[in-house]
């Protein structure tokens, strides 16, 4: 349990969790919202994954993070993204990814201005 409370200790972490709760990202996709150092970033990653937050998964020659499901603390941890000022945009900003991929892999159209022109 302490492990999870260092985790949720950080701001950089706990808004890691909010991008992670709807989609897995990459550790350069998560990069590209902070302004830190790959070395720091990997850093919180791995406080993250030491916690039973968040699970990382080879593909290709990318590591996808995601969070794990089942862990109360992330469960505990959404409900407070849904109603925290900071977090709910980075909550927001996931779920849009997940629904992008999700018609990505059904092979419809993501574009909303390109779906907009078709009606």
């Amino acid at each position: 349990m302490e492990k999870v409370f260092q985790a949720l200790s950080s701001t950089v972490r706990r808004k890691i969790l909010a991008y992670l709760s709807e989609s897995s990202m990459t550790a350069g996709e998560i990069a590209e919202r902070f302004d830190i150092s790959k070395p720091s970033l990997s850093k919180h990653l791995s406080v993250l994954e030491n916690a039973g937050l968040i699970s990382g998964e080879k593909r290709g020659q990318f590591i996808h993070y995601s969070l794990v499901g089942d862990n109360l603390t992330n469960t505990l941890n959404g409900y407070l993204q849904l109603v925290c000022p900071v977090s709910r945009p980075l909550r927001q900003e996931s779920a849009e990814k997940a629904r992008r991929l999700a018609a990505e892999d059904l092979g419809l159209e993501t574009d909303p201005d390109m779906a907009a022109d078709k009606h």
